[in-house]
């Protein structure tokens, strides 16, 4: 609408055309057309957020693909790998029995080996495509496995646990899969807090879907962090891989559900898992 046309509807059939009149319709019509440019300007600038956001996500799939191809090709050459040496481990340990020095020495070697095996599993867990096999159970019961065993990092770190969840409250999903993600939030909230602290796992369910929150009293994630939290290999943590969230966030995508971080107003972050409500015959269809 021009501001010509605009002024015309502005000025009733058969009203006197004065001076006044004209500039109060002006008056007007340069509002209305203002009001109409600011709410075109607000739709471009949210279209606009939302293609930057879709853009975003696009590069960030693409790039998951090829490094979940590159990993996947590692992962399985070093698998191969330490199965010998697995081996060789074993044999040394047997004729090292009544070395006590020398045990010790095998020990950490060991220990070395067993961080280098889940880094493995980490990746091809990572890179692994399939389907959830979905099945119901109590989601509290997997929590308190969890917490479990992780009992001895909680005490050694001075960290409290605390559940809210009911020992009734069913999921539909891959026990093997979810117990995985809830193990990778709880050990994330456990890195936060290596002075001590508080955990904290609420799991609520509505019509929609079971969410899942894990917090801790931790320093809370930067502003970098919050966005590229479920990124994989990045990480703040020295020697870390940033392969967990990264495990978390594909756990919640193949059960079409999703997972978001935030900082907690009282201080520490908070992660929440949410898995929709499924039934395992939609696992099948």
């Amino acid at each position: 609408m021009s501001q010509s046309s605009a002024i015309s509807e502005s000025i009733p059939l058969g009203a006197e055309c004065t001076l006044e009149a004209v500039l109060a319709a002006w008056h007007e019509a340069t509002l209305r057309l203002e009001q109409t440019h600011a709410a075109l300007r607000e739709e471009v600038r949210l279209l606009t957020h939302e293609l930057e956001i879709k853009n975003r996500e696009l590069a960030r799939k693409n790039r998951l693909a090829d490094l979940g191809q590159m990993a996947s090709h590692v992962a399985h050459e070093v698998r191969n790998n330490l199965v010998p040496v697995a081996l060789y481990l074993s044999l040394l340990r047997r004729r090292l029995a009544n070395d006590a020095v020398g045990l010790e020495i095998l020990d950490k070697i060991s220990a070395g080996f067993t961080n280098l095996e889940a880094t493995v599993n980490d990746l091809l867990q990572f890179t692994a495509e399939r389907e959830p096999q979905l099945s119901v159970f109590p989601i509290r019961k997997m929590i308190d496995e969890v917490l479990s065993a992780v009992a001895p990092q909680l005490a050694a770190q001075a960290v409290a646990a605390v559940v809210e969840a009911s020992p009734d409250m069913l999921v539909t999903a891959d026990p093997h899969l979810l117990r995985r993600a809830v193990l990778n939030l709880v050990l994330n909230a456990i890195d936060a807090m290596p002075q001590g602290g508080t955990l904290t796992i609420i799991a609520t369910s509505d019509q929609q879907a079971l969410e899942l929150e894990v917090s801790d009293t931790g320093p809370g994630f930067s502003e970098e962090a919050l966005h590229k939290a479920f990124e994989p290999f990045f990480t703040t943590k020295r020697g870390g891989m940033g392969l967990g969230l990264a495990i978390v966030a594909r756990v919640a995508e193949v059960h079409g559900g999703s997972v978001s971080a935030v900082n907690c107003p009282e201080g520490g972050a908070a992660l929440t898992l949410r898995i929709p409500h499924r039934t395992v015959k939609e696992c099948a269809a």
